[in-house]
């Protein structure tokens, strides 16, 4: 069965192709790069034995949705697609409304038009209000988001509940993430951040191996055990399991159903912290720094529901979660650069003059190998000068 998975080259998206594999699907990825990297799914390749079919481009491209579904049986879409740091969407806001909104109202446009009706749309927990009583439920209320990138996932999952309600054929799943964090045990994938780190684990490991200078922990003043802030981490893994149970309950039941992808156990900053050092046998400078805006105090999830209904459960452990992270940092200093699918993005790039461009060997058997070795010859001359 052919899975559509958008943002498939992401951190979350890449595990997910693991597991799907691992249980009989074939994912197909498509994914613009602009917080990931296909090098992701070569090694998904490597991890399973199987190779991942790759689209490059971007989602809210009606003509390539359109080739997609036409050319793929597709017999459901998991979304992960999207702009995804808290911080960021605050000091860019619309820049985050305009991708996520855009990018889900296209793809359910294309899928309505090629009546592929069954969706997993990676949520959050940031939908919920920050004024609920922990542990949050999927029944505690939504709404009142404290950030931008919230009132997009929020916004989001009402516009897939309005279409189940008025489509019966419609099968919706919102997965309200809390903190995915760890790496696929190899240590050949993992999170990949673009530049300074945006979540908290890359942030540790990163210092951990000296790219940081010590890490900031952005407040100490919150009225939790030791003054920082408390969040529900779960292992990349187990995140990605969690929508392979998914599929198994969106293949059964109709209209819109809302799941917490957690642990159901909450953990501060220097929780973290010092579990990584002890897990590890490391040390991870840290400056206490100002709160930053949209950051809530406390939140942990409760996930019977999951249990109950999907028979999921998270079962991999804090110590798990940080192993995972120290080993896949250690092998990979600057993660995914510097790899072959690396080289070969310059190289398509030098080519076409686009990034969102098709592999090598469609591009020589498009415009044939004189021409393609005329311009890396110009390339190349340039690089030279």
């Amino acid at each position: 069965m052919n899975v559509l998975v958008t943002g498939g080259a992401g951190y979350i998206g890449s595990h997910t192709c693991v597991e799907l594999i691992k249980a009989g699907y074939t994912p197909i990825a498509v994914d613009n790069f602009v917080n990931s990297s296909a090098e992701s799914l070569r090694r998904v390749g490597e991890i399973t034995g199987q190779n991942v079919t790759l689209i490059e481009g971007d989602i809210r491209d009606e003509y390539l949705l359109n080739e997609i579904f036409e050319s793929c049986e597709i017999a459901c879409v998991i979304h992960f697609a999207g702009l995804k740091a808290v911080g960021e969407s605050v000091m860019k806001p619309l820049d985050y409304y305009q991708n996520n909104l855009d990018a889900t109202l296209e793809l359910c446009s294309a899928m309505s038009r090629h009546k592929v009706k069954r969706i997993i749309f990676s949520s959050s927990a940031t939908v919920y209000s920050g004024d609920n009583e922990m542990p949050l439920r999927e029944t505690s209320k939504t709404g009142n988001c404290t950030n931008p990138y919230g009132w997009t996932k929020f916004m989001c999952e009402q516009i897939l509940r309005d279409m189940a309600k008025a489509d019966s054929e419609w099968s919706v799943v919102n997965l309200r993430y809390f903190n995915p964090v760890g790496a696929h045990e190899s240590g050949k994938i993992g999170e990949h951040p673009s530049g300074i780190p945006n979540n908290l684990m890359p942030y540790i490991s990163q210092t951990a191996i000296g790219k940081r200078d010590h890490l900031n922990v952005f407040g100490n003043d919150y009225p939790t055990p030791d003054g920082t802030g408390v969040r529900d981490y779960i292992h990349v893994v187990d995140l990605a399991k969690g929508h392979v149970a998914a599929i198994q309950y969106l293949m059964h039941h109709n209209g819109e159903s809302v799941f917490n992808l957690g642990t159901g156990h909450g953990y501060s900053v220097l929780d973290m912290v010092h579990a990584f050092e002890e897990a590890n046998d490391v040390v991870v400078p840290y400056q206490i720094a100002a709160r930053r805006q949209g950051d809530l105090p406390i939140c942990y999830a409760d996930t019977s529901k999951s249990t109950e209904l999907l028979g999921w459960k998270a079962e991999k452990s804090l110590i798990d979660m940080c192993r995972d992270t120290w080993n896949w940092q250690k092998q990979n200093p600057d993660g995914y650069k510097g790899s072959i699918t690396d080289v070969c993005t310059i190289v398509r790039v030098a080519i076409t003059g686009k990034q969102n461009s098709p592999d090598l060997f469609t591009i020589m058997n498009v415009i044939g190998k004189d021409k393609t070795m005329g311009r890396l010859d110009k390339f190349l001359a340039w690089v030279n000068r």
